[in-house]
């Protein structure tokens, strides 16, 4: 048995041995920049109410546009989609380059050809440890087709299925 505090890498490599699906979440900062990042914490909560949830790092340039934001939205990528994943984990500036948006509820700017799409309402925000935890009302989704794009061990991978 490994204690998390003392070895926290092992930790780590621990919880990366659980299958997550990767998603991108958008809003609009309030000078109206488009925000978005690659989150693979995304989770349901409830049904009823309709509540989701995603955790974004204390101290991440995109922390004050989701605090102060009305809505956002998290769009589940689909296989084909680990380009569009890689983009939103990379340099800020470069996120939005050459992909095209339409305006969602609250402005928040919506990708197409995702396997799922959630517009929330930012209802709910929670410390937890190092993480600032959004409780989402999805007052809007939209679901597409095909097979979701997930991250297992530290690397992305796909559904095989006989």
């Amino acid at each position: 048995m490994s204690n998390p505090v003392q070895d926290s890498r092992a930790f780590r490599d621990a919880l990366g041995l659980f299958a997550t699906g990767i998603t991108v979440v958008t809003t609009r900062a309030p000078d109206g920049e488009p925000v978005g990042l690659t989150v693979n914490s995304f989770n349901s909560v409830s049904l009823e109410p309709p509540l989701v949830l995603w955790s974004l790092s204390l101290g991440s340039p995109s922390e004050a546009p989701f605090r102060a934001c009305s809505h956002y939205a998290v769009h589940v990528l689909a296989e084909s989609q680990q380009a569009l994943s890689s983009q939103f984990a990379g340099s800020r500036e470069r996120r939005f380059a050459g992909l095209h948006t339409t305006a969602g509820l609250g402005g928040v700017p919506l990708i197409d050809g995702c396997l799922a799409r959630f517009e929330c309402r930012n209802d709910m925000q929670y410390a937890g440890g190092d993480h600032l935890i959004f409780v989402g009302r999805v007052e809007r989704f939209e679901r597409g087709a095909g097979h979701p794009l997930l991250y297992f061990g530290g690397a992305y991978r796909g559904i095989r299925q006989p």
